[in-house]
């Protein structure tokens, strides 16, 4: 080397040792869990928990809806048998709410008793489904009716699934009508409970369908 020349600079050191070693992998993100590809890991978000207050999805079973109804039924029953039987027929026509067919009056009385039935009915479903989501019977039975947009039936909507009741109108028919009426919702029920048999996914029946409901059972 000849005098004045600088010496060469001193050989680069490997900031992690030896000569191809590779640099350690990063630390996992705080509260991950598991590999790379795994839930949590170093590319994926923990999931978030499930929302408070949530409660099942599960659609209601023929069973429990089949109760449902029959409690509502009983408790209709004994409701219209005080208020059209007994107090609004009795009173205008002077009957105990008889459905003989033996004069004009006992005709009347079944008519107005067979439009007064139908107004209860359709009336307390129409408030129990927009205003709470279920019936007295649907309480008990921990069912929920939901509407197209996921919350409490509209007031439509609930007329709609229960328009087979108005069948009881056909009361007003002379001689037959009642009977026709009763026949008539016999079948509607049927349908029905074929219908929430055969949708093994939903648990849809036709009424369901055409205004677009579904009934959910809670927990």
């Amino acid at each position: 080397m000849s005098e004045g020349t600088p010496p060469p600079p001193p050989p680069e050191q490997n900031p992690y040792g030896q000569a191809g070693s590779t640099p350690p992998p990063p630390p996992p993100p705080p509260g991950g869990s598991g590999g790379p590809s795994g839930p949590g890991g170093y590319g994926a978000p923990a999931p978030p928990p499930p929302p408070q207050g949530a409660v099942g999805t599960r659609p209601g079973e023929l069973g429990e809806r089949f109760l449902a109804r029959l409690i509502d039924s009983v408790l209709l029953a004994v409701v219209n048998a005080l208020i059209v039987g007994f107090l609004i027929v009795g009173a205008i026509f002077g009957t105990s709410g008889g459905m003989g067919f033996g004069g004009a009056g006992d005709y009347a009385a079944s008519a107005v008793a067979a439009v007064l039935s139908t107004a209860i009915y359709l009336a307390y479903y129409a408030y129990f489904d927009t205003t709470q989501g279920r019936t007295v019977g649907k309480m008990v039975m921990k069912l929920r009716v939901v509407g197209e947009g996921g919350g409490k039936p509209t007031i439509e909507e609930s007329l709609k699934r229960n328009c087979w009741m108005a069948l009881s109108l056909l009361g007003v028919v002379p001689l037959i009508g009642g009977l026709v009426g009763g026949l008539a919702q016999l079948v509607a029920v049927i349908m029905i409970a074929v219908g929430i048999n055969n949708d093994n996914v939903r648990r849809q029946a036709w009424h369901d369908k055409l205004a677009a409901t579904h009934v959910l059972k809670e927990g």
